[in-house]
């Protein structure tokens, strides 16, 4: 098992830069506080884990890492639990760790559904960390940007794992995508995102040199009623601005999600 003491020491310039570029991104106060509801919120309904997983760069690294006689995972900012579950038949115990009550009860649904042995830990990583534990293999798809302490995030989940850990995220801050309509229903005018490069600084600089796979998902046939909910949510609109964010969301066309797989062993 990998220790990085120099990671948790006073913050490098890539940690600061990343800290500033997701403070930069954050809704205004005036309008957060005006907003129906928490816009930060997720519905695990979306997160449900296909039956069938798909066959991406993170599942395979994440399967490299726990060879033919499989092991157990610890999966972190697990959601419904997509990313443990692909690894099935591989996981023999699977523990998955998020902030969000919610979630967690979806995780446990579904490996209960799929006959999974598996553990559920409420709360932020790394804060939870000693009551997750550790495992053969790490995981953790789609948290980087919901981070602000990234370095520190990052090697607690390499001191966790005992043979390696995989991260996916997109290659610039999935929020990006809506800044056209913050503009447009807010006035609001969003800086740069962050991107994939800012993070594998971050990781560059905890001392880790990652495997890198960049890939791409094509666009999906989308549900309209969810994608507008979940539209409307973030951009803090009521229900009856509906239609006009219907038809904004509509006008900006279907899109491909470029991803990246970073993975390391430890």
């Amino acid at each position: 098992m990998s220790e990085h003491p120099n990671s948790l020491a006073s913050i490098g310039p890539a940690a600061a830069r990343w800290r500033d570029l997701l403070e930069a991104r954050a809704i205004p106060a005036e309008i957060r506080a005006a907003a129906p509801e928490d816009p930060s919120r997720h519905d695990p309904s979306r997160f449900v884990p296909p039956v069938v997983p798909d066959d991406t760069p993170s599942r395979h690294a994440a399967l490299q890492l726990l060879g033919p006689a499989g092991g157990t995972v610890l999966d972190v900012g697990c959601g419904a639990g997509a990313a443990g579950l692909a690894l099935v038949p591989r996981v023999s115990h699977l523990t998955g760790v998020d902030h969000a009550e919610d979630m967690l009860r979806a995780f446990e649904r579904a490996c209960t559904e799929r006959g999974v042995a598996h553990r559920s830990v409420h709360g932020a990583w790394p804060d939870v960390a000693p009551e997750a534990g550790t495992a053969d293999v790490v995981v953790s798809h789609h948290v980087g940007y919901n981070t602000l302490e990234l370095a520190p995030f990052v090697a607690a989940l390499s001191a966790a794992a005992s043979r390696g850990v995989v991260v996916e995220l997109h290659a610039v801050h999935p929020g990006a995508w809506l800044d056209p309509l913050w503009a447009h229903f807010h006035g609001l005018h969003r800086p740069p995102p962050a991107s994939a490069e800012d993070v594998l600084a971050v990781v560059a600089e905890v001392g880790i040199a990652p495997e890198v796979r960049r890939w791409t998902r094509p666009a999906r046939p989308r549900h309209p009623d969810a994608e507008v909910d979940f539209s409307l949510r973030r951009l803090c609109l009521p229900e009856q601005r509906r239609d006009e964010v219907a038809a904004a969301v509509a006008r900006l066309g279907p899109r491909n999600r470029d991803l990246v797989t970073i993975s390391w062993s430890t």
